[in-house]
């Protein structure tokens, strides 16, 4: 069997806040919480935990992979509620979005300052 990948923990400053931002965004299903984590389904199977660990947050990229229509969502989402964005992961354009690898992309930050991707190709 070839390796799936099946869950990560992302470090929160508040695991229930950053849960409900990415639920919304992602438009993903609530898993059962336990122990220290806040979780999250996603297609596939996947697991999104959220924890609050005794260490300085150190931020980390997530990309995640949309059809047209839940980008148009999430991308009105982060417009509304005013999410900052950019169009390049260097954070030069601003309130963009780009064309870029034959689909459409943004880039902005979750509640913890973890840099998040929205992508409608994949880049192979």
């Amino acid at each position: 069997m070839p390796a799936l990948f099946n869950h990560t923990i992302i470090a929160s400053r508040d695991r229930t806040v950053s849960a409900e931002f990415y639920r919304s965004i992602l438009e993903a299903d609530e898993a059962p919480a336990w122990g220290p984590f806040s979780n999250l389904s996603l297609a596939g199977g996947v697991m999104l935990q959220f924890a609050e660990p005794p260490v300085e947050i150190q931020m980390q990229h997530y990309a995640f992979l949309v059809d047209e229509a839940h980008f148009d969502r999430a991308y009105q989402q982060l417009v509304s509620t005013g999410v900052e964005h950019w169009a390049d992961p260097q954070m030069t354009r601003p309130g963009e979005t780009n064309t870029e690898h034959g689909g459409r992309g943004v880039y902005f930050k979750d509640p913890s300052g973890h840099a998040l991707e929205l992508i409608t190709k994949p880049y192979f």
